[in-house]
């Protein structure tokens, strides 16, 4: 009785180790809140076809391999967050109950590099462009300027913007299916197998079961209530699989021919081209501010103070760290979750060892490939259904990051001219085409260009100049 007793206070202290039977189940839950979020971005990346041939650019051998060690990659990131290497007097690990996952931040830029470089550039920006991120943690003080919330709000919801489209085609069926609907629509002869994605773009078991799949985790979200509602994402994708199955939509052939036990060894080597790395240097460094964020959340939630210079810079120092480890393993960027930051917050369950099982766990799971060849299976239309609410969140994120300063002069100036000039120059393709290499590929990608003008343009428009004054107004006026 008293050992429970002891183990249950633990759990509320950052050290200690309790009980397996009581730290398994509460990591756990921080793997299965982050599972499908740690898996969703490479599945997007996966579904892109070429446009020459309509097929996907990566094979499904390639991508039950970087889902296999996409896990593999978090469990090491996490247990280094926990448990800091140390060099000298910095340290890389925040040393705090942080879980690392796959980011999103990334995908929409890496999208574009797979189609126009193929899968080595995506794996060579991810190494050499963790250096921004690296420059950031170590020169935090300084650099933490150029990105006031104004600029990360700004460039969060281009992110949305810029991926929203791709959760509806997932939705309607997918990639490869809107690929072969478009050459139906063309006129142009197509096989038996093109045929049918055709065909199936659209479809009413799309739509139904991506849309099911919507609805189930809005309402766990809305009225669910402490664990169903943590575990609305996974919950969907459940319904929506298993109603895929039982339709026919589910090649199980993919799962039976996996092995049981693989080690999840690199089959890609990179290679560097200087568009691609300056674009995903940009956005390491949009990724290394949310991780400050999510780091400033649980020490405020839980500890009542803000995160230490050391911590912060820990954290940011261990994003770079886990997305080296993540290019040479040919897998996609880490980052610190923002859900997970969420359950700790609400749990106040702050215990490094708790964590450390969910990291145990993920680590175990990056040996065993028929874990990744289920998700490998999943019909598009289920990560759709799944994915449209969360990059909906992200665009909502960036509104409260720019409300965080209050749509004063400067702030409402800065998204104006990011708007209209670095989004609608990244849109009008015809124009982009006329640029120079590399100003050519940064302004192809829409959230690189909203980066670079939101930046330019706060850098005009300083704190202390004319322009970055907040207007006078009237408390009494303001009220409703």
């Amino acid at each position: 009785m008293s050992s429970d007793s002891n183990d249950s206070q633990m759990i509320y202290q950052l050290e200690g180790r309790p009980r397996l039977r009581i730290a398994l189940p509460l990591g756990l839950q921080h793997v299965l809140t982050m599972f499908v979020g740690n898996l969703a971005p490479v599945l997007v990346l996966a579904g892109i076809v070429s446009p020459l041939t309509g097929d996907t650019i990566i094979t499904q051998g390639e991508r039950v391999l970087m889902i296999q060690c996409a896990m593999l990659v978090s469990g090491v990131a996490t247990l280094l967050q926990l448990y800091p290497l140390k060099i000298g007097r910095f340290q890389i690990g925040g040393g705090l109950p942080i879980v690392m996952g796959t980011s999103f931040v990334f995908v929409s830029a890496l999208v574009a590099i797979l189609g126009e470089y193929g899968l080595p550039a995506v794996f060579g920006a991810i190494l050499v462009g963790s250096v921004a991120e690296i420059i950031l943690g170590l020169g935090l003080s300084v650099l933490q300027k150029l990105f006031p919330p104004v600029v990360i709000g700004t460039v969060l919801m281009a992110i949305s913007l810029s991926l929203l489209p791709v959760g509806i085609q997932y939705l309607a069926g997918g990639a490869a299916a809107e690929s072969a609907y478009n050459l139906a629509l063309s006129g142009a002869s197509l096989s038996e197998s093109q045929s049918l994605l055709a065909e199936s773009y659209g479809s009413w078991q799309n739509m139904f079961i991506g849309i099911t799949v919507f609805l189930i985790i809005v309402a766990l979200q809305r009225w669910g209530k402490g664990f169903l509602n943590a575990m609305a994402i996974l919950a969907g994708i459940i319904v929506g699989y298993l109603m895929a199955a039982l339709l026919g939509m589910v090649d199980f052939s993919v799962i039976v021919a996996s092995p049981l036990v693989a080690l999840p060894l690199p089959a890609t080597v990179p290679e560097f081209h200087l568009g691609p790395i300056i674009t995903i240097g940009l956005l390491y460094i949009i990724s290394g501010l949310e991780t400050m964020g999510n780091v400033n959340g649980i020490t405020v939630a839980v500890f009542n103070r803000e995160a230490t210079a050391k911590e912060t810079s820990g954290a940011i120092l261990a994003d770079a760290g886990g997305s080296i480890l993540a290019g040479i393993f040919n897998c996609l960027p880490n980052t610190a979750f923002g859900q997970n930051a969420g359950i700790v917050a609400m749990t106040k369950v702050v215990n490094k060892w708790v964590v450390a099982m969910g990291a145990f766990v993920l680590i175990a799971a990056g040996f065993f490939p028929p874990i990744g060849a289920v998700f490998s299976a999943m019909p598009p239309c289920v990560l759709g259904g799944a994915v449209i609410g969360v990059f909906g969140m992200i665009l909502v994120n960036g509104i409260k990051l720019i409300t965080l300063e209050g749509f004063n002069e400067r702030n409402v100036l800065i998204v104006c001219i990011t708007y209209g000039a670095g989004f609608a120059i990244a849109n009008t393709p015809e124009l982009v085409g006329l640029f120079p290499e590399p100003l050519h590929f940064i302004f192809s990608e829409t959230t690189l260009a909203v980066c670079l003008v939101a930046v330019l343009a706060n850098l005009l428009f300083s704190q202390g100049s004319k322009k970055s004054q907040k207007p006078e107004v009237e408390t009494e006026e303001c009220l409703i």
